[in-house]
């Protein structure tokens, strides 16, 4: 009788492995996307306003009551061949009545979140290209992207494997209306 072998280890386990080993230091963020592990330094307080705004007209005016998370990170759907990406949204929204956040593990699955929100920073691409890929194979229905180098809000929507089918970009100062479950004009005048 033989010995059963473990099945060998690929090199997208051993990242993931690694990844989820890692201390980051206090205010900095660790997430692993599209096989790559990046580390993202404390935001600034342009940052944080930015989102507060979205954060405060959401809550105001949504049709649909929803919850919002700034620190949770996402276990989406990647590229065949390697791990999970594990992403982590500046914001993410969902549905109050479905409670995800509740979540103990720091990684939930992308599934009932109605809408994610990036701010570009210090890697911008990151955020444009790599992370909106990412979040269109996990399914999630939107993506709004605050770019602060182009002064602008990028919707995007239609979700399909690889990226999203629409987008709509508009320049700080303009309204973007949010389809539902939210089903208001986000108003972008205090960004400018």
């Amino acid at each position: 009788m033989s010995a059963m072998r473990p099945e060998p280890l690929t090199q997208a386990d051993v990242l993931l492995e690694g990844f989820l080993a890692l201390d980051t230091p206090e205010g900095f963020r660790a997430e692993l996307i599209e096989g790559e592990i990046v580390v993202t330094p404390p935001l600034d307080g342009d940052h944080e306003d930015c989102i507060e705004l979205i954060v405060s007209q959401v809550y105001r005016r949504s049709r649909t009551d929803m919850q919002f998370s700034g620190n949770k990170g996402l276990k989406l759907k990647s590229a065949p061949e390697s791990s999970k990406d594990h992403v982590i949204p500046d914001g993410t929204f969902a549905p109050r009545e479905l409670r995800l956040f509740r979540c103990a593990d720091p990684w939930m699955p992308g599934d009932g979140v109605a809408m994610v929100v990036d701010v570009t920073s210090t890697r911008a691409n990151i955020d444009r290209e790599t992370k909106r890929r990412c979040y269109a194979r996990g399914g999630i229905p939107l993506y709004l992207l605050v770019d602060r180098d182009a002064s602008s809000l990028t919707l995007f929507g239609e979700p399909d494997y690889s990226d999203y089918l629409q987008r709509r970009t508009i320049h700080f100062g303009k309204i973007l209306p949010l389809p539902e479950p939210f089903a208001f004009d986000l108003d972008t005048a205090a960004f400018v």
